[in-house]
């Protein structure tokens, strides 16, 4: 009998997806019993994690009513929107959250660990639990502005004690910074005015010592002229006198050489010289010559001019120096600038800066009442836990265990031998 050819064997490698099928529901319990365990580990998550809470608060800008009375004052500047922003910046601040956290610890207690500072135990809080709310800067047309704080806190944190806390606490931070920049600027103003006071007054008396001064040495100068002048006046008509001795020598010597003893004039002594004698005077337009006053005449005015001792009578210029000199003896302009008592009344702009100044003295701005933001959304005590979503988990945990349970039945199916068919 012949050989009958031989016929290629092939290994059929291809999935056949109803064996596979057949192959996993005839594993089915085993893939619903893992199913169950994963579901249960997802139910016992669920229920015994700690479980996690949110709230948050939402502030909102105020009227501009709100801060007109603090604007009023014309010392500090505070818009509504620069108010939310400085509010915003101090529930953001890593500072003021700290100093929250240890005035009031007692909030905190949950968060306590053995073997960890305060600041660590608040640093890790910080930087998961808080989430500051504020509009998108990707749409500046947002109808309005808000910044707000966003607590996520587990089990055994008073989170809405500790959010509405921080607000208040900002906010009397932000008051009381303000009442604090209030009483510097005012001060800072009472100080600039007191300066301009004081260079006024220190402007004011050099400049009326300078005009002191001035008026002095214009007292001086003229005194020192007009002294002069009486010097000069003087030495002239001592001049004067003893060129006019001089002149009476001389005309004493032409008198007696002539024999003229009383005062005469040229036609007297013409006609008394009428016999050979002629004596001919030519007038033209000039005095009468002095040897015809006579001798005696002469001699009587030479006296009295050298027994004189002062010429000043006979010049009137010399009485009215004399009473210019008097008179510069005393500046009244000058005692009425030194006998001043109350020399602010003379400060120019004074009145200004004293009204100035009383206004700000009389600012009594109380900044306890001031309202800086409009409180949007108070936190309140959370209905439900964020975290963990029982529901989410379980369903994700039954779905995970399916998946789980299937991929170990086709594992399982992998690894099992196969039967192969024999001729």
């Amino acid at each position: 009998m012949p050989d009958r050819a031989q016929q290629p064997i092939f290994n059929n490698d291809e999935i056949d997806l109803t064996e596979l099928l057949r192959s996993l529901f005839q594993q089915k319990y085993l893939i619903l019993a893992i199913a169950c365990l994963v579901t249960l580990g997802a139910c016992a998550y669920a229920f015994l994690a700690t479980p996690h809470y949110q709230v948050q608060s939402v502030l909102r800008p105020v009227d501009r009513g709100s801060l007109d009375e603090l604007n009023g004052t014309g010392v500090y500047e505070l818009t509504p929107a620069e108010a939310l922003g400085r509010v915003g910046a101090g529930l953001s601040s890593y500072e003021n959250r700290l100093k929250f956290f240890r005035e009031n610890q007692q909030l905190f207690t949950g968060l306590a660990e053995p073997g960890r500072s305060l600041e660590q135990v608040f640093e890790e809080f910080n930087r998961s639990a808080f989430t500051m709310l504020q509009v998108d800067p990707k749409k500046p047309n947002s109808l309005s502005e808000f910044v707000g704080v966003s607590l996520t806190y587990p089990r055994g944190v008073d989170g809405v004690a500790v959010v509405n806390g921080l607000v208040a606490s900002v906010l009397e931070d932000e008051r009381a910074r303000i009442a604090t920049d209030l009483k510097v600027l005012i001060a800072n103003r009472l100080f600039a005015l007191e300066q301009k006071i004081e260079a006024a007054r220190a402007s004011y008396e050099a400049s009326k010592q300078a005009q002191i001064a001035g008026l002095l040495e214009q007292d001086a100068l003229r005194r020192a002229q007009l002294q002069d002048e009486l010097q000069a006046l003087r030495s002239e008509l001592k001049t004067r006198r003893e060129n006019r001795i001089k002149s009476l020598d001389e005309a004493m010597q032409i008198a007696e050489s002539l024999g003229i003893r009383k005062p005469t004039t040229p036609s007297a002594m013409a006609d008394a010289q009428r016999q050979g004698q002629v004596v001919r005077t030519e007038v033209n337009s000039r005095e009468i010559p002095l040897y015809f006053m006579g001798v005696d005449a002469l001699k009587a005015e030479r006296q009295a001019l050298s027994e004189r001792r002062s010429d000043d009578f006979s010049e009137p210029r010399i009485a009215e120096i004399e009473k210019e000199l008097a008179l510069l003896s005393r500046n009244r302009q000058v005692e009425v600038l030194e006998q001043r008592k109350n020399e602010d009344l003379y400060l120019k702009d004074l009145a200004q800066w004293r009204e100035e100044a009383a206004q700000l003295k009389g600012i009594k701005f109380d900044t306890s009442t001031l309202q800086l933001v409009r409180l949007d959304q108070l936190a309140l005590e959370p209905l439900r836990a964020v975290k963990p979503k029982k529901a989410l988990v379980i369903g994700l945990g039954g779905v995970g265990g399916l998946m789980l349970g299937v991929f170990a039945a086709l594992l399982r199916n992998l690894l099992r031998p196969r039967q192969t068919d024999k001729p």
